[in-house]
């Protein structure tokens, strides 16, 4: 078993990062080796497909890259391929995701389950004599628990209220998956867990609002990983990567993915975007990962990754560094209400009754003068 994962050791931060007179922040050639990990999410049939291209294990040995999949099946067709990527000595993360029914992602609301996944990829890993760098756990909330809820408001606001005072279920799901990470340790793996880069201002917030109300689950294993993806607000720039990777024990940048449903509103990253985020993320990590490789072989990324300049400095305009640093700010004041929010509405109260007592004094005290 390897003793690294899909990202390796996080570095202390050297950002290189200065801003001109306009604003603009730039961040200078980094002077860290780079590795690449690259992130895939594909179901068994079109996986097998991706691999079928000759080119993709000779590209990515090319890159000495390393691969996070994710497990949404235990098949035969995906043990084949972890099977040729240890084969050609290409490190690959066992990304443990869950059934669809269960929520795939893990979090506060299904860490029995997880547990027992993990017994079922221990077994089939046995079966098939795979070989893993390390586990990842992606934590993120229930998608299809959201989306049933999406067309309810009222139930989805039932359901938000309902887990706002949900403390003892956060404090239990961290036990559980302290527990469960102390496990795969004790087996011999290496864990890795994948957070949005939000759980860096619940953290400052010293609040638990975000994983009450969604579900996430502030815990860590070996190497925690903050997924940046500036595809979701191409407007922010590297300005994302550069505000959260000094706190970031690891990165991910992304999406090259290009998704029919989503394109519209969210476009994958371009070769400026992904050469840029990748630039500034090496700034705080030795490896950053790429989310995804489906989309990097796709795009014709690979080939041209093996032939990138690292070393040349970025600039990242003043307006993308003032959407993020406005971003968090609105972040900050929203997890500051909603964790004081009981608090605020008895003030608001006692202001009222404050009020009609002073206006009932004052009634009275004009008719008994009037008297």
């Amino acid at each position: 078993m390897s003793n690294t994962g899909l990202l390796g050791a996080g570095v202390a931060a050297d950002p290189g990062l200065e801003a001109n007179s306009s604003g603009d922040i730039q961040v200078s050639a980094s002077a860290h080796p780079l590795h690449l990990g690259f992130a895939c999410e594909l179901a068994t049939e079109p996986l097998e497909k991706l691999f079928a291209d000759p080119a993709v294990v000779p590209d990515l040995q090319a890159l000495h890259a390393e691969v996070s999949l994710a497990l949404g099946d235990l098949s035969p067709g995906r043990a084949s391929v972890v099977r040729r990527l240890n084969e050609a000595d290409i490190p690959v993360t066992a990304w443990m995701a869950l059934p669809a029914a269960q929520g795939y992602y893990v979090n506060a609301g299904n860490a029995p389950q997880a547990a027992a996944r993990f017994a079922e990829l221990e077994k089939w890993t046995a079966e098939n004599g795979l070989r893993w760098a390390a586990i990842g756990l992606d934590i993120e909330p229930n998608i299809q628990e959201f989306a049933a809820l999406r067309n309810r408001r009222l139930r989805l606001a039932a359901t938000l209220a309902e887990r706002y005072f949900e403390f003892e279920r956060i404090r239990k799901a961290r036990r559980e998956y302290a527990a469960l990470i102390r496990q795969m340790q004790f087996r011999g793996y290496r864990v890795e867990t994948y957070q949005f880069p939000f759980i860096i201002d619940e953290r400052e917030a010293r609040t638990t609002l975000l994983e009450r109300l969604f579900g996430l689950v502030d815990v860590r294993g070996d190497r925690e990983v903050l997924m940046l993806y500036t595809s979701f607000n191409h407007a922010m720039d590297s300005a994302l990567v550069w505000k959260y990777g000094p706190e970031a024990q690891a990165i991910v940048v992304g999406s090259t993915k290009s998704d029919p449903a989503t394109d519209a509103r969210f476009p994958p990253l371009s070769w400026d975007e992904l050469s840029r985020d990748l630039r500034v993320a090496s700034h705080f990590s030795h490896t950053v990962g790429v989310y995804s490789l489906e989309g990097c072989v796709h795009q014709g990324f690979l080939p041209r990754l093996a032939s990138m300049t690292w070393n040349q400095p970025v600039t990242i305009p003043a307006e993308a560094v003032r959407k993020v640093n406005l971003l968090r700010a609105r972040i900050h004041t929203v997890l500051w209400i909603g964790s004081n929010l009981p608090y605020l509405v008895l003030a608001v109260f006692f202001a009222i009754g404050w009020w009609l007592g002073r206006r009932r004094m004052r009634r009275r005290s004009a008719a008994g003068g009037g008297g």
